[in-house]
C-alpha cells in the first residue's frame, strides 16, 4: 500500500469519482475475499493456508510486473524501498492476510472479518506509542468499545470451542495487529513508486514470507479441490490485482480518512456473504459485537479526523 499525504476530498471531479470507483472495489471484493479464503482453506478443501497465500501472492506478482513492463513503468526500486516493501509486505500479508487464512480454516468468513475490522484500533495505538501521545478520552472510550465487542464476538467460542478453535481466535486476534503495523511502516515511509509496481513488490515479499513458512512448518503439498481452485482465482484477480491496487490508488486520490472507512463495510459484506452462501450462523452474541466494534472504530476514526482539522488549522 503506497501512502500519500491526504488529500481534500473537494479533488477535481474526474479525480474525485475515479478515487470513489476504487474505494467501492475495496468495499465489495475485500469484503467478499473472507467468503474465498474460507472456501480455499477449509477442512478438506486441499489447500493448506500458507501454500495458497504463497502461491496467489506470486501469480499475482507475475501479472502486476507484467503490465508494469508492458505499460513502462520503471521496477526500479532504491534500498529504502526494497526494506520498505519488504517489511510492510511481511507484517500486510504474512502476518496478517496470512493468519486470517490460517484461522479460517476453523473459524467463518464473517466471523473473520469482524475480528480485522479492528485495524484502526490497533492504527490508532501504534501511532500513539511512535509519537509519544497521551490519547484524548474520546480515543480511549472508543478503544475500550472496540475491544469490548471483539471480547463480545468471542466469548461463546471461549466458553465452548474446542482447541482448535481457540487456536484460531488467537490468530485472528493477531491478524490485524500485524496488519496495522504494516500499515504504519508503510504510511510512516512513503516510496516514489508507481501503484502497480508498488503492489507487486509488496505481494513479491509476501510470497517469499508465506513460501517459507509453508517450508517450516512442514505444510503438505496441496491437492485443491475444483471448489477451492475457484476460491484462489477469485484470490488472484479480484483480491490481490483488483482491490489490492484500488486501495493504493483510493489512497493516492481521495483523504486517508475517507479510505480507511472499508473496515465499516467489509464485515457487513463478509457476514452477510457467509450468511447467505454458506449458511454461516448469525448469534446474538455475533450482532452484539459487531455493533460494539463498529462503534469503537467510528469513535476512532472520529478522533482522527479531529487531529486532521487541528493540525490543518495550525498551518
Amino acid at each position: 500500500m503506497a501512502s500519500t499525504a491526504p488529500r481534500s476530498i473537494a479533488a477535481p471531479n474526474s479525480s474525485l469519482w475515479v478515487g470513489l470507483f476504487h474505494l467501492f472495489v475495496v468495499y465489495i471484493v475485500w469484503g467478499s475475499t473472507y467468503l474465498a479464503i474460507r472456501v480455499g482453506v477449509r477442512e478438506g478443501s486441499g489447500f493448506p493456508p500458507f501454500s495458497m497465500g504463497g502461491s496467489r501472492l506470486l501469480a499475482a506478482t507475475a501479472i502486476l510486473f507484467l503490465v508494469a513492463f508492458i505499460t513502462r513503468q520503471s521496477l526500479k526500486i532504491s534500498p529504502k524501498g526494497l526494506w520498505v516493501h519488504a517489511l510492510s509486505g511481511f507484517f500486510l500479508w504474512v502476518g496478517g492476510n496470512g493468519l486470517v487464512m490460517w484461522g479460517e480454516q476453523q473459524a467463518d468468513s464473517g466471523y473473520a472479518a469482524l475480528l480485522v475490522a479492528s485495524v484502526p484500533l490497533w492504527v490508532a495505538i501504534i501511532e500513539g506509542i511512535l509519537d509519544r501521545k497521551i490519547p484524548s478520552k474520546l480515543l480511549i472510550g472508543s478503544l475500550l468499545m472496540g475491544f469490548l465487542g471483539i471480547g463480545v464476538l468471542s466469548f461463546p467460542t471461549f466458553r465452548t470451542g474446542g482447541e482448535a478453535n481457540l487456536h484460531s481466535i488467537f490468530a485472528l486476534l493477531l491478524a490485524p495487529l500485524f496488519w496495522g503495523i504494516g500499515m504504519v511502516v508503510q504510511r510512516r515511509n512513503p516510496v516514489a513508486l508507481s501503484p502497480i509496481v508498488s503492489s507487486g513488490y509488496q505481494q513479491l515479499f509476501g510470497a517469499i514470507g508465506f513460501i517459507l513458512a509453508a517450508l517450516l512448518l512442514g505444510e503438505p503439498w496441496p491437492n485443491p479441490t475444483p471448489e477451492a481452485w475457484w476460491a484462489w482465482g477469485y484470490l488472484v484477480v479480484f483480491g490481490s490485482l483488483f482491490a489490492f491496487t484500488s486501495f493504493i490508488m483510493a489512497l493516492k486520490m481521495l483523504p486517508t480518512s475517507l479510505v480507511v472507512t472499508y473496515a465499516y463495510v467489509n464485515p457487513v459484506v463478509a457476514v452477510f456473504l457467509g450468511w447467505l452462501i454458506l449458511h454461516e450462523p448469525l448469534s446474538v452474541w455475533t450482532l452484539g459485537g459487531t455493533v460494539l466494534v463498529l462503534l469503537g472504530v467510528a469513535g476512532t476514526f472520529k478522533h482522527q479526523s479531529q487531529v486532521n482539522k487541528k493540525h490543518a488549522t495550525q498551518e
